[in-house]
C-alpha cells in the first residue's frame, strides 16, 4: 500500500455549506508545515446568503486560501482588501499577530453564491514565528500549470514537476491542484512529508482507491502515480523538528504564547480590520480546532 496513514475528516455543517477538516487530528497534527487543512463545499447558496467569517485573530502561522468555485472578499488589519477567485492564491502571514475577515462579495451574495475550495494553515518555522504580518495575492500567472495529455497540475507553492510557484515560502513547502481526465500523473518524491486529498471523482494511488475527502499520508521517498478522473490536492514539505500547538485560531511552539494571544484578543489588544471593524468572533469556551498531546 502506497499510503502510510489515512485520516478521515471531521465534518462541520455550517448550514449553507459543509467544512471537512483532516488536520489537526488525533492521528496526526502536521504534514510538512501544513497544520490545518479544510475542504469546504461544493455549495450553492440562496440569493442573499453567503460566507460571513467575522474578524478574528491569528498568530505564528500563515493562512492559504485557494478556490475551485466562487469568490471570497478578504480584509485584514494591515488594510488589505482583496477578492480571491479561482486561479489565484491568498497567503496571509500572521507572524506576531493579525486580524482578518472573509465574506462573500455583494455581487455573489445577490446572485446566490457558489462556494468550493481549500483553506489551509502553515505553521511558521523556528525563529520566524514572530515575523511581521504580511499579505500576498498571487495570480495564476505566478502559479505554473503542468500539463501532460489527460492530466494537469497547478503548482501553488514550491517546486514540483520542474516548475516553481512564485508564492512566498517561510519553510520548504509543496502544494498543488491536480486534475485528471482519465489520465495519470507521477507524484514527486523529494519532499520530507507528502499527502494527497481527493476532492472529487474516482482516483487511485498506485492502484489503491482513494476515498474522497480523506487525507492519505504517503510513504517518504517513494515515487507514486495518481490515476483516474477527478481532482486531488497534493500537499507537504519539510518536516518540523519541534512540536507545534494549536488552540482555536492560534498556532505556536509555545503554549504560553497561545495563552497570551487569548488574553490579548479578549482585552481587544489586537488591531482592527479597516472596513470591517464592528463585528468580531469571541474566544470560544470550547474551540473546534485543537492539537492533541
Amino acid at each position: 500500500m502506497s499510503a502510510l496513514q489515512e485520516i478521515t475528516p471531521s465534518v462541520h455543517d455550517l448550514g449553507a455549506f459543509k467544512v471537512r477538516r483532516v488536520l489537526p487530528s488525533r492521528p496526526r497534527t502536521m504534514v510538512g508545515p501544513f497544520i490545518f487543512v479544510d475542504e469546504f463545499g461544493p455549495a450553492q447558496m440562496a440569493s442573499g446568503q453567503g460566507m460571513d467569517v467575522r474578524p478574528h485573530p491569528h498568530i505564528n502561522l500563515a493562512t492559504v486560501t485557494y478556490l475551485f468555485e466562487g469568490a471570497i472578499h478578504h480584509r485584514d488589519s494591515l488594510g488589505t482588501s482583496q477578492v480571491i477567485r479561482p486561479g489565484a492564491i491568498n497567503l496571509m502571514t500572521a507572524g506576531k499577530g493579525i486580524v482578518h475577515s472573509e465574506r462573500s462579495p455583494q455581487a455573489e451574495r445577490d446572485a446566490g453564491p457558489r462556494l468550493y475550495g481549500m483553506q489551509t494553515w502553515l505553521a511558521l518555522p523556528d525563529g520566524r514565528e514572530e515575523i511581521a504580518p504580511a499579505f500576498d495575492h498571487v495570480t495564476e500567472e505566478g502559479l505554473p500549470l503542468v500539463e501532460d495529455g489527460k492530466a494537469s497540475a497547478r503548482v501553488l507553492m514550491g517546486t514540483l514537476w520542474g516548475q516553481t510557484a512564485t508564492t512566498p515560502q517561510h519553510s520548504p513547502t509543496i502544494y498543488a491542484d491536480i486534475v485528471l481526465e482519465d489520465g495519470a500523473l507521477p507524484i514527486d518524491a523529494e519532499a520530507d512529508e507528502r499527502a494527497v486529498l481527493v476532492t472529487e471523482g474516482t482516483i487511485t494511488l498506485d492502484d489503491q482507491p482513494l476515498d474522497p475527502f480523506n487525507l492519505y499520508i504517503l510513504k517518504p521517498g517513494e515515487p507514486m502515480t495518481l490515476k483516474g478522473r477527478g481532482r486531488a490536492m497534493l500537499l507537504g514539505g519539510e518536516a518540523f523538528s519541534t512540536k507545534r500547538h494549536v488552540w482555536w485560531n492560534f498556532v505556536s511552539s509555545s503554549r504560553d504564547r497561545i495563552a497570551q494571544a487569548k488574553e490579548d484578543w479578549t482585552a481587544r489588544r489586537f488591531p482592527l480590520v479597516p472596513g470591517d471593524d464592528v463585528e468580531r468572533i469571541p474566544i470560544p469556551a470550547v474551540p473546534k480546532t485543537v492539537s492533541y498531546p
